[in-house]
């Protein structure tokens, strides 16, 4: 992920073998190319076409934009928690706090929650 000129995440997405990596070529719809960064249109496009019903998308215009796509939608601490279900040693607290240090804004009604279904 790049927020800005911070590189944040990058070796640890590289390296992860839970999360599945595609390296083909998208036909992006032309509505998608359109209204979205080349990112979330690839996600989006990539969801579509291989019956994916949750993605992971910030940006405001492209939640709406997977919403009219019937799309769920889940966040980094979404996809944490999961991974701390399937046994990952994550510690929900600590990756708030870095996520607060590299300016990266959750809700405190959020944190709260993820931190309660953690269990910490």
């Amino acid at each position: 992920m790049s927020y800005g000129k911070i590189r944040f995440g990058i070796k640890e997405l590289t390296d992860a073998t839970f999360i599945e990596k595609n390296n083909k070529t998208l036909n992006i719809s032309p509505m998608l190319a359109n209204t979205l960064d080349k990112g979330e249109a690839s996600v989006i496009q990539y969801a579509l076409d291989n019956n994916i019903n949750i993605v992971s998308i910030d940006e405001t215009i492209g939640r709406r934009i997977a919403r009219l796509n019937n799309l769920k939608l889940t966040g980094s601490l979404g996809i944490l928690l999961k991974a701390k279900k399937q046994g990952f040693d994550i510690n929900i607290t600590k990756a708030v706090q870095n996520m607060k240090q590299k300016n990266i804004y959750l809700s405190e009604k959020l944190i709260q929650e993820a931190i309660r279904i953690a269990e910490e």
